[in-house]
């Protein structure tokens, strides 16, 4: 396949339509047993929804929505450090436009902008390092957010203001990684999965073996998806003829963008500016072992937990989720966000509670803008 509309065509998707649903019969699904196959990234998430893909395969699949929202599963704790750096008078705030209307437990960062704080929305960290070029008397600050995707840009700026000694820029470092919550996951025993649709952007960071363990140990298959139509029913259909097999593996449905080994020079810059935190904590999952990345001492001048002593710097402070609210269920897949009782009338774009309203990858906000339903009333 050479073009985007290919990877649309109706008549491919129908026969793989079709082949999803031969193999779901085969295996015995229906839609009072429906196998449950989580996509763990928000934008596939969006992608289904868009496309219609819930409504066209076969009754007897049903998509579980993961954590695979990186603005999602951040604590509202972490949403009030940013918000607290953001009005210091010393500090320019920079952040992905994500992030921007995420609430914390007083306001959010447009909240906070609107009442005068120096916040500016940039497209890459390397924005960030040029506005400290140009304002030498103040305190560039990057929100450092995501999972593997962004984390190598993060790094390679970290780099750069060392190699220049920017000694006013920093990142406020709240990277974190994918296996480790689908560990989380697959170890709760509330949870029923049978399969997995491998995250697209991260693997082609990190390659396809960070996933080995959930077939080894887990024996679930996993298919690493693209983000068309046609690379997610493919994926399913890998899936799928996996458990009518009685395989588990790890299978590369995005091979013409995901190396099996990943990507050397973006791997090498994250090894060399993060490692590992002893936990992290998830929206939903609570706090994770290795789940989180954080500066190295060699960089902590470009550290901002270090440099104002914020985050687990400060130590670490949970914040309770506001009453009624029930993101946590939302994004680790125990409900679909229709049965969260908030959506639709106390929580919407314009009124959020929780960012999976309002992040471009969120659940909530794929339901509110594909999925036809607005109210859990309804």
């Amino acid at each position: 396949m050479k073009y985007a509309s290919e990877f649309r065509d109706p008549k491919a998707a129908k026969a793989v339509l079709a082949a999803i649903a031969r193999a779901a019969d085969e295996i015995g699904a229906t839609g009072e047993k429906p196998l449950h196959i989580m996509e763990i990234c928000g934008g596939h998430t969006h992608a289904i929804f868009r496309y219609g893909l819930d409504k066209l395969v076969h009754e007897g699949v049903e998509f579980i929505h993961g954590p695979g929202c990186p603005v999602c599963v951040l604590p509202m704790s972490r949403v009030d450090e940013c918000v607290a750096l953001a009005e210091r008078p010393e500090v320019i705030f920079t952040t992905f436009g994500d992030a921007m209307r995420v609430p914390g437990t007083r306001k959010s960062l447009l909240q906070a902008k609107a009442e005068g704080a120096d916040i500016r929305m940039v497209y890459s960290p390397l924005d960030a390092l040029e506005l400290a070029r140009r304002n030498p008397a103040r305190e560039v600050v990057f929100f450092g957010l995501g999972f593997e995707t962004t984390t190598p840009s993060t790094a390679l700026s970290i780099q750069q203001a060392a190699r220049e000694g920017l000694g006013n820029f920093s990142v406020f470092c709240n990277h974190i990684t994918v296996p480790e919550p689908i560990k989380a996951l697959l170890d709760d025993p509330d949870m029923r999965l049978d399969g997995f649709i491998g995250p697209g952007h991260v693997s082609m960071v990190i390659g396809t073996h960070p996933y080995d363990f959930i077939a080894r140990d887990y024996h679930k298959p996993i298919a690493v998806a693209g983000f068309e139509p046609l690379d997610l029913l493919q994926s399913v259909l890998m899936v799928l003829r996996q458990i009518a097999e009685g395989r588990a593996e790890v299978e590369n449905q995005y091979a013409r963008v995901v190396p099996e080994h990943g990507n050397p020079v973006s791997l090498a810059a994250i090894a060399d500016v993060y490692e590992r935190r002893p936990s992290f904590e998830w929206r939903g999952l609570g706090e994770i072992d290795a789940s989180g990345l954080r500066i190295r001492a060699k960089y902590a001048a470009y550290d901002a937990e270090e440099k104002f002593g914020i985050g687990y710097a400060a130590g670490p402070r949970h914040v309770e989720e506001p009453e009624g609210c029930a993101c946590g269920a939302v994004m680790t897949g125990k409900i679909k966000p229709t049965q969260c009782p908030q959506f639709g009338s106390g929580c919407t774009p314009e009124t959020p509670l929780g960012a999976l309203m309002v992040s471009s990858e969120g659940a909530c906000a794929a339901y509110w803008q594909y999925g036809g339903a607005r109210t859990a009333a309804e």
